[in-house]
């Protein structure tokens, strides 16, 4: 990769793209069980954080994703899916809103080998992004460990819910 090209992460798994893309829209299933809001359909919006253990978590540690608010932008079943970063707050780059304005893309199409997921996070790049690193290596794992495994088994890995 290059340092001028998006993050990205690619999986493929024997399914449909209709049982992939439904898994994709499950993003508590996948990324972080603690959403607030809705991940299916046209205009949808959803909050993400990354507090594991109880709610403001990361504000109070100051080393994560304080949160994130996407909107759904493009919805189309079994094809793609894109979510665009209304608002941000990562508290541990210099740049705490450096996800606002970015785009989260998740192309999906069929292959020899099954359906294929193409995952980019338009506007990070490594050469711009001061959380590239953190963030390829984190959206890696969600989305060629804990997606697949959603799809497949019908339980991935996401951020446990915090005790409420």
């Amino acid at each position: 990769m290059s340092n001028t090209e998006y993050l990205t992460a690619t999986m493929t798994v024997d399914r449909t793209p209709e049982e992939v893309f439904e898994a994709v829209t499950n993003v508590r299933g996948w990324w972080s069980e603690n959403l607030i809001g809705h991940s299916a359909a046209l205009h949808d919006e959803f909050v993400f954080t990354d507090d594991c253990e109880y709610a403001g978590e990361t504000a109070r540690a100051k080393k994560g994703i304080r949160f994130a608010r996407f909107q759904l932008t493009e919805v189309v079943p079994g094809r793609r899916m894109v979510w665009h970063c209304v608002d941000s707050l990562l508290t541990f780059v210099d740049d705490p809103d450096e996800w606002t304005g970015t785009t989260v893309v998740f192309d999906i199409g069929v292959t020899d080998q099954g359906t294929t997921v193409r995952f980019t996070h338009e506007g990070l790049t490594s050469a711009e992004s001061a959380c590239f690193e953190a963030c390829s290596a984190g959206w890696t794992f969600y989305i060629t460990k804990s997606l697949p495994q959603l799809i497949t088994t019908g339980v991935g890995q996401p951020m446990p819910s915090y005790h409420r």
